[in-house]
């Protein structure tokens, strides 16, 4: 499995970086324009606006690339059925991860259907955006623009997001990693929106409701994975903890409206990337709501030894650096 992942990984990387555009010369010989012209114009100024807050200044997000799918990639991850405990898959140099991306959705499908037969729960989620943590210049990719009037919103969310990949990144750590990463994303875009646009634009509004929206989803995951971890500690037997799983999840995609079947690996996912968001917030007050000191305090963690591979416990790593009131 490893090599022919990491083969579409290599093919669908170079596929994008071939044909990517620079963003500057596309807007100066007016090959983009109108909508997309002016949102592609926002993003060096999005790269700015994070660089003078703390993010490293990178060479990503200076192309461009229009896919022909409604996705950047397809992400698989696994947990066990009655547990949550996510599978993981190690590679060279880069060290462990609880997802896999595909370029192609047939062969994400084809490697979750195995997954299953194994016995492990699993998500086949689409992403709109990607990184690859400062291994390659990343392009913005068509799927990175939303069609509604939150686009510029949620730019400014991904390229912040994944810039903070490139400024932050702890090795077996893709909780941590992927949840400081939305604390930026979601902290600065929205002010990168107000600051741009002002309170009241409809960009603004449609944006605020938007991500209100998603912490209204977000509440609704939380609930569901505590009442699961309460069904998966009890006594009861596995039949009965699987019918007490399928109501809880059934209830959770209808609240949500969700479009696929929700398991484990999808509350172990949503978790991933939303770990620990007030304790982080907590740790940017310490440090003054000041960004460069939040993270170079953060980035004490990147030498830390970790007790083990995965920590799922975001608010438990950041606690000690609350603690010492941002020495950094």
């Amino acid at each position: 499995m490893k090599l022919d992942y990491v083969t579409q990984a290599a093919v669908g990387e170079n596929d994008l970086i071939e044909r990517a555009r620079d963003i500057d010369g596309l807007l100066r010989d007016g090959r983009v324009s109108g909508r997309m012209g002016r949102l592609l114009s926002q993003v060096a100024p999005i790269k700015s606006f994070g660089e003078a807050h703390g993010l490293t200044a990178t060479r990503n997000y200076t192309q461009y690339v229009r896919v022909n799918r409604p996705v950047a990639v397809w992400v698989v991850s696994a947990s066990e059925p009655l547990r949550f405990r996510s599978k993981s898959w190690s590679f060279p140099l880069v060290g462990s991860f609880t997802y896999l991306g595909y370029f192609a959705r047939a062969k994400a499908d084809d490697y979750g259907a195995e997954l299953r037969r194994e016995g492990w729960d699993v998500d086949v989620r689409g992403a709109g955006a990607y990184s690859t943590n400062g291994y390659f210049e990343d392009p913005v990719v068509s799927t990175m623009i939303a069609p509604g009037p939150e686009a510029l919103g949620e730019l400014a969310n991904v390229i912040l997001h994944e810039s903070a990949h490139a400024s932050f990144f702890v090795r077996d750590q893709s909780t941590l990693n992927e949840s400081v990463a939305n604390f930026v994303g979601d902290t600065l875009g929205v002010r990168y929106v107000e600051d741009t646009l002002g309170h009241d634009a409809k960009e603004t509004v449609a944006y605020e409701a938007h991500e209100r929206s998603r912490a209204k989803t977000g509440a609704a995951m939380r609930e569901a994975f505590a009442a699961l971890e309460a069904i998966y500690s009890s006594k009861d037997d596995d039949a009965t903890k699987l019918a007490e799983k399928h109501d809880v999840l059934t209830r959770l995609r209808a609240q949500v409206h969700a479009t696929r079947d929700l398991t484990n690996a999808t509350l172990i996912q949503y978790r991933t990337y939303n770990s620990g968001q007030g304790k982080l917030a907590t740790l940017l007050a310490a440090c003054g709501g000041d960004w460069p000191r939040f993270l170079r305090e953060l980035r004490t963690l990147e030498s830390r030894r970790f007790e083990r591979a995965q920590e799922s416990d975001v608010a438990k790593i950041v606690q000690p650096l609350i603690e010492t009131h941002c020495s950094g």
